[in-house]
């Protein structure tokens, strides 16, 4: 039996497609281990997004080369190889194959056979057009008690972003049919999957190539029909895809939490429009005033994209102002990063690097301050915690510090709930209501009630 090492960086993308291609192979008779030293094979699946990414997984590259044994294959697949697959194939020859992102069906097949071949798979970047198929995903394989699951409802982007090389990476956009969703939701919840959380490039635009129209409202009515989710999470709405119906599917469904995460990168109309992106300031805040209207505890998440080429004093200063006077419940801001092959990088009003790190640390610094102040108003609330972890366990006292998230926060890149418990017995995926007592600058602290 073959024994498989995954190893997977960057979003959640892919990590759905290191689980799709973990059950790949399982149904292949491969085992999949977690110690890459007992590995045959070892698998890096990559990001190629920004600098720091493509850093991080070239380093993890190296690594493997210097661990792996002497006749260990090393596989890496994903966005940077998809992005770089010939110039990476040059410069690193101790890495046995290269694969793109539209080649996870190939692998099994090439490894099993014991071939060298490494797939062309750049000469087919922007040209997969057929809707995403069914996957099916063996969580077991890598979470001993899989609890929250991520759903690609889509692949590929519509948008034309000038950062963005997701587009010349992922292909055009292309939706998963309803069924297709539904069936992996209902696998999901067969593996005691609670909380489900739905991905694409641009969720908001599920449904326009298959049917003519977005359909993720109908999408989302059919999901919270699938029995033992409990909990459905919307990420990478873009705001411009924020409809009435989505909203009102949002206030009435009890099953989807009250969360949004709606990447605006920007409030600035001057650097919007180098962004290319199809919001303006006033049409972003207007949604975020609907959301606010129509779900009062509506929790929204975004990122900022700061230090873009043509960014002025007066754009950052209107950036700090809405995010003192809007008070996003959850922020997170990257330095502008220099990307080859996207239409910024021969954009002239670039930023020295440090002024790029300057203007992003002045923006977490007043982020800081709004979430501390919202924090604040959630003491003596009770809320309903998905347990994460038990950290630790009091034998004397026959009490328990749990570590778990509200319905307004995604597992990884969210806020965490630390918090006692006479129950000693919780297991991760549980529910319970805890009551705030305490707060730390994005972190709250409580103790479970009845």
């Amino acid at each position: 039996m073959m024994k498989v090492f995954i190893d997977t960086y960057g979003c959640a993308k892919n990590e759905y497609d290191s689980s799709v291609l973990a059950a790949t192979l399982t149904d292949r008779g491969c085992s999949i281990v977690n110690d890459a030293l007992e590995a045959d094979v070892l698998i890096l699946n990559t990001c190629g997004f920004i600098e720091d990414a493509k850093k991080e997984s070239i380093d993890r590259m190296f690594e493997l080369i210097e661990l792996r044994g002497e006749k260990t294959k090393l596989i890496v697949t994903g966005c940077l190889s998809e992005r770089y697959h010939k110039e990476l194939a040059e410069e690193i020859p101790e890495v046995d194959m290269f694969f793109g992102v539209n080649d996870y069906d190939d692998i099994p097949d090439i490894i099993l056979s014991g071939s060298d071949e490494t797939t062309e798979s750049s000469d087919r970047v922007g040209c997969v057009l057929d809707p995403l198929p069914y996957r099916r995903r063996a969580y077991d394989l890598f979470e001993e008690e899989p609890y929250y699951g991520y759903l690609k409802i889509a692949e590929g982007c519509y948008n034309a972003c000038s950062f963005c090389a997701i587009p010349g990476i992922r292909g055009t956009f292309r939706s998963k049919k309803i069924e297709d969703c539904v069936r992996e939701a209902e696998d999901m919840a067969a593996e005691g999957i609670k909380e489900l959380i739905l991905i694409a490039q641009d969720t908001s635009q599920y449904g326009r190539d298959l049917y003519g129209e977005i359909r993720l409202p109908e999408l989302l009515h059919r999901l919270c029909g699938v029995k033992g989710i409990e909990w459905i999470r919307l990420m990478y709405v873009y705001d411009n895809g924020i409809t009435d119906e989505l909203i009102e599917t949002i206030a009435n469904e009890a099953k989807i939490c009250k969360y949004i995460d709606m990447p605006i990168q920007h409030v600035s109309d001057n650097v919007l429009e180098r962004m290319r992106r199809r919001s303006t300031g006033e049409s972003i805040k207007a949604v975020i005033r609907k959301l606010r209207d129509r779900i009062p505890d509506v929790h929204i998440r975004t990122t900022l994209l700061v230090g873009f080429p043509g960014e002025t004093q007066e754009d950052i200063d209107e950036l700090i102002d809405f995010i003192d006077t809007y008070e996003i419940d959850r922020l997170g801001a990257f330095a502008f990063s220099d990307e080859e092959g996207t239409p910024s990088y021969t954009m002239d009003g670039k930023l020295p690097d440090e002024e790029r790190v300057a203007r992003r640390n002045l923006v977490m610094e007043h982020q800081l301050a709004v979430s501390e102040a919202l924090n604040e108003r959630k003491i003596g609330k009770i809320y309903e915690v998905m347990i994460d972890r038990c950290i630790e366990v009091d034998s004397e006292d026959a009490k328990a510090l749990y570590e778990g998230r509200t319905r307004y926060d995604a597992p990884e890149i969210d806020c965490s709930v630390l918090f006692t418990s006479e129950n000693t017995e919780h297991y991760p995926g549980d529910i319970v209501n805890v009551l705030i007592t305490n707060t730390y600058e994005y972190d709250l602290e409580g103790e479970e009630v009845a």
